[in-house]
Parts: structure tokens; C-alpha cells; sequence
């Protein structure tokens, strides 16, 4: 049986982590800070990221890289814009052999780059794999059925990296589209935001389903030009993930969005905040991605234009439904 670790005790990481540890394994979740390792082993509980949710006694919160490095699969669950920086610190210690599995959903907002391509400049030719879908983390945690992509092109680690993630209620699906898996979990995270607005400022559930509809054209023009496609994007990774943070204050971007509807400032949202909002660093990445490839997304520029360009929603709002009507094959909203 391969051993798992786990890097990144945020709410995900250790949702991961206890889901893991229901194949009986001894698995060791990376914490940053000694206090809340000691937190977790002691109280069994993640009381900052997810409380009220018991950790078996097989999994260990451990600090020290070199030892969380000494396994067959490690878990990268740190937040994207993070990702570089903890590949930094964990290449020296990997073993060849040893395979990433990359847990963060965005676009690199410094360089454009999407985690594959961080992966592969950090850590060349370390076998890794993309793990993104439909997944909230406190009821993978509570083992609620769920299932997920796991996106690799090294077609040898697909059926072990699968049998080894794969739990009775958490159901891996592997394809070698790791653009458009991807893709789908990143571009995913601006369009909840703006559902959230839509739910925030009481625009209605025609005017969501409508967002949700456009935004799954924009994540296609987008994901399908860069080279995934079409059946991942509107698989786990890209119209499931879509639909679930589209819908339910569960989801981080999705209460971003609603609180910035009812009026909030963006400084007084993520002031409350423990756990990283990832649409928030990603929208300005992906429009920029966006225009280099000469693709219209109206949805996700309108909602970059609020995150960093201080326009109001309401403003945005009325220039949306102010674009012209079009061919729904051609339509950008």
C-alpha cells in the first residue's frame, strides 16, 4: 500500500487527510506553525480551519519537510499563489520516485502560470497529477460521497495514484487532460463570485442560471484554447465544480461575492478571513490570459473589474445587460 502524506493543514488538507486515513494508513498532514500541530494531535480536531470534525488517531500533524518527503504520494494542498514557494521548499527533500499530487484550484497571479507549469519549472521531472472537482471539504471530511478528477500525463501513476486516493465515498475519475482539468477548477472560482454577487445584490435565480450558462461558454472558449477539452471542461473538474460553488454559501468565492452584492467592501471581506478566497488572486491572471489569447470572457472581466479595478456592481451589472443581443453559439453573456 502506497504511504500518503499531506502538506497544507487548511480545511481542504485535512479533509484530504481524514479521508486518506480511512484506508488504515498512517498519514502525516504538514502543519506551518508547531502550535497548531500540537493542537491537532492533542485535541483531534482542526479547531481554526474545520471544527467540530473528528481526526483519527492515524493521522499524525507533523512540521518537519524532510519527514512529511518520505512517502510514495504527497498531497500539496497550499493554496495557489503558495504553491511555488512551497515546491521550493520541498524539492530538495522529494525523492524522484515520490508523486505530487497539485490540490490548489487558480492561475499563478505573479506569472500567469497555471500549477502544472509551476510544478514542472520548481520541481522538473517530479511525476505529478491534478486533483480538482466538485469537493467541499466538511463533507469530504464527514465522508459524504463525492467524486473528483485526477488529471496526470504520466499514464503509469494514473491507476495507482487512483487506487491509492480512491475511498468508497470519495470517487477519483483520472484522465490525462491536465489543462482542461485545470482550467475548469480555476476559471470556476471567478464565476462563483459573480453568482455570489448576482445572490448578494437579490438579482434572482434567472439571472444566476443565465450567469452559470455563460460563464460554462466562457470556461470552454478558454480551456479549449489552450488545449483541454471539451469533455473534461464539462466534467467534475470544470461544469460539476461549476454548478456546486455556483450555488451554495459553502463555497469561499461564492460568500466573497454575496457579501461584495450586499454592499461590503473587498478590504472588509477578506479582513474576517482565515482561509484563502483563490477567484480573488486568479481573476486579474485569467483576464490577462484572456486577452493574450484574444478570448471575449465578459463575466470573468466584469468581475475582475470589481475585485481590482474598483468598479461598483452595480455599474458592471448594467453594462452586462447592456451588450448586445448575439447568436447564443457567439454570445459572450
Amino acid at each position: 500500500m502506497d504511504q500518503i502524506n499531506v502538506i497544507g493543514a487548511g480545511a481542504w488538507g485535512t479533509a484530504l487527510a481524514i479521508s486518506m486515513a480511512g484506508s488504515n494508513r498512517q498519514i502525516k498532514l504538514g502543519c506551518r506553525h508547531p502550535e497548531q500541530a500540537t493542537s491537532i494531535n492533542t485535541n483531534r480536531e482542526n479547531k481554526l480551519y474545520l471544527s467540530d470534525v473528528s481526526i483519527p488517531q492515524n493521522v499524525t500533524a507533523v512540521t518537519d519537510i524532510a519527514e512529511l518527503c518520505r512517502t510514495d504520494i504527497l498531497l500539496n494542498v497550499t493554496p495557489a499563489q503558495y504553491v511555488r514557494d512551497s515546491l521550493k521548499t520541498l524539492a530538495p527533500h522529494l525523492k524522484p520516485e515520490t508523486a505530487l499530487v497539485i490540490c490548489a484550484k487558480g492561475i499563478e497571479k505573479s506569472t500567469g502560470q497555471m500549477m502544472s507549469e509551476v510544478v514542472t519549472e520548481i520541481a522538473p521531472g517530479q511525476p505529478f497529477a491534478i486533483l480538482s472537482g466538485p469537493n467541499f471539504a466538511r463533507e469530504v471530511a464527514n465522508n459524504l460521497p463525492a467524486a473528483t478528477t485526477l488529471a496526470t500525463s504520466y499514464k503509469d501513476w494514473a491507476p495507482r495514484l487512483t487506487k491509492a486516493i480512491g475511498q468508497p465515498t470519495f470517487r477519483p475519475y483520472y484522465t490525462d487532460d491536465v489543462v482542461g482539468a485545470q482550467m475548469g477548477g480555476a476559471i470556476k472560482n471567478v464565476l462563483a463570485i459573480a453568482c455570489g454577487i448576482v445572490a448578494g445584490a437579490q438579482l434572482g435565480e434567472n439571472a444566476r442560471a443565465a450567469l452559470i450558462t455563460r460563464g460554462m461558454a466562457e470556461v470552454l472558449r478558454l480551456g479549449e484554447k489552450l488545449g483541454g477539452r471539451a469533455e473534461t471542461l464539462m466534467g467534475l473538474s470544470g461544469l460539476g465544480d461549476l454548478v456546486l460553488t455556483c450555488s451554495s454559501s459553502a463555497s469561499r468565492n461564492f460568500s466573497l461575492g454575496e457579501a461584495l452584492g450586499q454592499g461590503h467592501s473587498l478590504e472588509s471581506i477578506l479582513g474576517t478571513r482565515k482561509s484563502v478566497t483563490e477567484g480573488v488572486h486568479t481573476a486579474a491572471a485569467l483576464c490577462k490570459m484572456a486577452d493574450k489569447h484574444k478570448i471575449e470572457m465578459p463575466i470573468c472581466a466584469a468581475v475582475n473589474s470589481i475585485l481590482n479595478e474598483g468598479a461598483a456592481v452595480k455599474d458592471i451589472t448594467q453594462e452586462l445587460l447592456a451588450r448586445p443581443f448575439r447568436d447564443e453559439k457567439l454570445a459572450g453573456f
